[in-house]
């Protein structure tokens, strides 16, 4: 007797949230194994500079950032100001990225939080400046819960109390989102302020191999870096060539 379509639909089903609610490789983990700490970003387009790269492909360059050295991928999903989509991720999973993928976006509502897990990203980035400590608390509480790492991002002083929460990864900012001035001095200015068991990401500015070396010296192990290779022809050989520099 032929199996009932819906049973083998409602099996089918079963195998597909199976695979979703399987356990994402780890942000955290990698940057602490890496030796490189490289989170190399897709990123088309800012409100700064507007477009770096509008014809960049999702299914092409995170994956060639994989293959030239990154230990992980960041990803923007703002469409108006960043030329973003959720389905950036997926087509970075499609194409063959295993490496771990932040969901770069301006979070404030829980309902982003299910949009980053439902699109496979490993992690989520929450912004200080964005939102008080009790609903940033609340929105890393409802990311665990996802199985979503969070990378907590910080700017000032004033910020980092939100330290206290004790996010997976702790982020400093270089550039302030308000003027969009870098400044990658302000990692280091931090630094020290931070927990001494958290693990630091310099994110923003950092267009130089030395800053690297420096920055690790200083306590980081993840390095945001975007711009720097999305504005070149071959982004993944940008990446490459900054990597054998280290």
């Amino acid at each position: 007797m032929a199996k009932d379509i819906l049973q083998e639909i409602v099996e089918h089903k079963c195998k597909e949230l199976e695979l979703w609610k399987a356990p994402k490789p780890s942000l955290r983990e990698a940057l602490l194994q890496s030796e490189t700490g490289i989170i190399a970003e897709f990123k088309r387009k800012s409100p700064s500079r507007g477009w770096i790269k509008e014809d960049g492909r999702a299914d092409i360059i995170p994956l060639s950032y994989q293959q030239n050295g990154a230990a992980a991928i960041s990803i923007l999903t703002d469409e108006h100001y960043f030329g973003g989509h959720d389905d950036f991720i997926r087509a970075a999973h499609q194409s063959g990225v295993t490496i771990p993928i932040l969901y770069k976006n301006f979070v404030v509502d829980e309902f982003q939080l299910y949009e980053a897990a439902l699109c496979g990203a490993s992690a989520v980035l929450l912004i200080a400046a964005c939102l008080t400590i009790e609903r940033c608390a609340e929105l890393m509480h409802i990311a665990h819960s996802l199985g979503l790492e969070v990378l907590l991002e910080m700017h000032d002083e004033a910020e980092l109390k939100y330290a206290e929460l004790q996010p997976d990864l702790c982020g400093i900012n270089n550039r302030n989102l308000g003027s969009f001035v870098t400044d990658v001095q302000n990692s280091y200015r931090l630094a020290e302020l931070l927990p001494k068991d958290a693990v630091k990401v310099s994110e923003s500015g950092i267009s130089n191999p030395d800053t690297v070396r420096a920055l690790r010296q200083a306590g980081f192990r993840g390095f945001l870096i975007g711009e720097n290779f999305m504005k070149t022809p071959d982004p993944g050989l940008a990446l490459q060539q900054f990597v054998s520099q280290l």
